[in-house]
């Protein structure tokens, strides 16, 4: 039994690891299927993993399970309804917001169907993009209409709360292509947009073949454009790339943001929980058959000088920034701690400070990396 703070909420992140085909821009832990993908051994494995994380949990239930990849939409709606079933059975998940990645290439209705009537409450769908030249160098494997029909699916199956995943920045991208894109994802109606640059990672082919973006001032026209539209078609922005109608901020995000704890299960997958005084980062293995046959983590201490750093990196990503009540009570720090950074941010104009809060300004949150580095 561990004295993991009580009033901290607790979500559980599910990784996939299988997609058809890697895409040159993602540096998820996601491997291309060769054969057979073995379903219900990894959805064994997944409790395996589960039921060591919850060995020394108090918490009795969950505020959000987010399955993502990879390509959770592989997996057939049977076996993600008995991976929440043996969820069910070992911690209170009936208030739970239950969302699942699906791409638009492995839309199957049945499926679709099958994922809400197994409990999945919320779908995030991988769109990327609207025009075909730019899929085609993104490397995803659907066509513009297939996320239409994926979309229309997933209403059909009676999902209420729909995102749609969408990107900018992209090669040879201009500000009415990109704009173009938005205005598709719009006119779908989906209660939230996570609308994101293109950033070029470490470990991916477009890193070490880098295609040609956008140059700056294209990125800042593009930026600027998209808030306008996303909020002229009703969505607000509540977190860097989030976008949503009202009410409708992706809970399992926001935990992450608050500096929630979270438990990861699947090969690759990263978690993060509280455990008296002391944050515990940890992390699984990457590859999926050392996975199967046994699902080991890695674990690390959060160095109490980092604390700070780390909630900031999650906290200033929020357009609401936070409360001092919040910072103490997920860091354990006062709030002085943070009165140095306070005076920097102030100084060039990058937060607003109130009596209980700190406020990223729009040119703090333009230039997160600048704000971020003031708290080293």
């Amino acid at each position: 039994m561990n004295d993991t703070t009580p009033d901290i909420p607790l979500s559980l992140y599910i990784h996939f690891p299988w997609c058809i085909r890697k895409c040159p821009y993602c540096d998820f832990n996601s491997h291309e299927s060769k054969g057979d993908i073995p379903f219900a051994e990894y959805i064994d494995t997944l409790i395996r993993d589960l039921d060591k994380e919850l060995s020394t949990e108090r918490r009795g239930g969950l505020v959000s399970i987010f399955m993502g990849g990879g390509t959770p939409s592989l997996f057939p709606d049977a076996e993600i309804n008995r991976l929440l079933r043996l969820i069910s059975d070992r911690i209170d998940i009936s208030e739970s917001e239950i969302t699942l990645e699906a791409n638009p290439g492995t839309f199957d209705q049945s499926h679709f169907d099958g994922y809400r009537q197994a409990g999945v409450n919320r779908i995030s769908i991988g769109a990327q993009s609207f025009s075909p030249a730019a899929l085609d160098k993104l490397g995803r494997i659907h066509a513009p209409e297939e996320t239409e029909r994926a979309f229309e699916g997933a209403r059909a199956a009676g999902f209420e709360r729909i995102n749609l995943d969408l990107m900018h920045g992209l090669p040879g991208q201009n500000l009415e292509e990109a704009m173009q894109d938005l205005d598709r994802a719009i006119r779908l109606g989906p209660e939230h947009v996570s609308w994101y640059q293109l950033t070029i990672e470490p470990n991916t082919v477009f890193y070490k073949r880098p295609p040609e973006l956008p140059v700056e001032d294209i990125l800042a026209e593009i930026t600027t454009a998209g808030q306008r539209q996303l909020e002229a078609g009703g969505f607000t922005q509540y977190e860097t790339s989030a976008y949503c109608r009202s009410g409708e901020q992706a809970l399992h995000n926001l935990n992450y943001w608050q500096f929630g704890d979270y438990l990861g299960i699947g090969a690759g997958a990263h978690g993060k929980v509280t455990r008296g005084r002391n944050i515990i980062r940890s992390s699984k293995t990457r590859i999926p058959a050392d996975y199967l046959r046994e699902p080991t983590a890695n674990e690390s201490v959060v160095a109490q000088e980092e604390l700070a750093l780390e909630f900031l990196m999650d906290a200033l990503r929020l357009t609401d920034g936070f409360d001092f009540a919040l910072f103490e009570r997920r860091t354990g720090l006062a709030r002085q701690s943070l009165e140095s950074f306070q005076e920097k941010a102030l100084s060039r104009s990058l937060i607003e400070l109130t009596a209980d809060s700190i406020v990223p300004t729009e040119r703090g949150r333009m230039f997160l990396n600048e704000l971020l580095l003031l708290a080293d």
